[in-house]
């Protein structure tokens, strides 16, 4: 099994960066560019990537109550996920992604997956940024 974990800190309340992170509907803003997911009957999602043409069956959970978001493949078990919203006061919060990879085919090598973690979070920020500023008129 191979692990990668990256955080970021957004200047934004941990309710806010959730909400943005787990609105399925706007989840392609913020995932890495390849990655497309499609809802079904919750949690049930299915995850098409460009790369290989492919679409996986996989599961996604959001507990607001915990600021948590997991995912993981239903039938082959490849990978596993989450992201944690952990408020760090002043109306700022620390966002953690966690990817556990548990079939070397699904691994993308630690410098891809350190970058798509980065640029996701980069994203997630911007679209998080985004909000704020609507919401502040």
């Amino acid at each position: 099994m191979t692990e990668y974990e990256r955080s970021r800190t957004m200047p934004a309340a941990p309710e806010q960066v959730f909400d943005q992170a787990a609105d399925v509907a706007r989840l392609d803003a913020w995932l890495p560019g390849d990655l497309h997911v499609h809802p079904e009957e919750p949690p049930a999602v299915t995850v098409h990537e460009d790369r290989t043409d492919q679409d996986t069956s996989a599961l996604l959970r959001a507990e607001r109550d915990q600021m948590r978001i997991e995912w993981g493949t239903r039938e082959q078990g490849g990978y596993a996920g989450w992201l944690q919203v952990a408020g760090i006061g002043s109306g700022a919060s620390e966002v953690t992604v966690h990817l556990s990879f548990f079939d070397d085919t699904h691994d993308p090598g630690e410098r891809a997956a350190r970058d798509a973690l980065d640029s996701s979070l980069r994203r997630l920020e911007e679209q998080v940024r985004l909000r704020v500023e609507d919401e502040a008129g």
